[in-house]
């Protein structure tokens, strides 16, 4: 509310552009998506329909703001998905969303359906999807409380309070004591 849209430039003007961007973050993003919806080809429709839809426009925030609008692109595209999952399961005709469909057939799959990550990941997938964007972007990707709040539009307090409700209930799911 009231806060000032990006600076947006022409894709060519932005330093790498929309290209250089996919080339050097899509696997990054697609894991982070992964990470919030549950399986590997979502994920990977969620990111390519943030790039075509930068491509479609030719326009990229600045480059120091690109890859922060970019991730908050993907973690929107993954809220309407798991939002239509929401309304498919309601109407009784939605496939296993979060289960089965993870299997792979990758050395990368693999290795995060590895015993120990696959408790993590079931009892990271039954937190809410604000708690699980929090835990995401700041465990898995690394960002402080101001960037996570920065890219979810919330206020750094709440990305505290998140954070702490989400690991407390991960090691209530888990087993270890917080």
């Amino acid at each position: 509310m009231g806060e000032a849209a990006p600076s947006v430039a022409p894709a060519g003007a932005a330093g790498h552009g929309v290209a250089g961007l996919f080339r050097e973050r899509h696997a990054e993003l697609v894991r982070l998506a992964m990470l919030v919806v549950g399986d590997r080809p979502t994920a990977e429709d969620v990111v390519q329909d943030v790039f075509a839809r930068l491509c479609a426009r030719d326009l990229l925030p600045a480059r120091d703001g690109s890859l922060a609008y970019v991730r908050a692109a993907v973690l929107n595209g993954c809220r309407s998905v798991l939002r239509r999952r929401a309304i498919a399961r309601r109407f009784g005709s939605a496939r296993d969303a979060l289960g089965r469909d993870t299997l792979q057939d990758s050395a990368e799959s693999e290795v995060i359906l590895a015993e120990d990550r696959r408790q993590v990941l079931a009892a990271l997938a039954a937190l809410p999807v604000r708690r699980r964007e929090v835990l995401v972007l700041r465990y898995w990707l690394g960002l402080s409380e101001a960037e996570i709040a920065s890219v979810l539009g919330i206020s750094p307090g709440t990305v505290k309070s998140n954070a702490a409700r989400g690991l407390a209930a991960l090691a209530r799911k888990i087993g270890e004591a917080s």
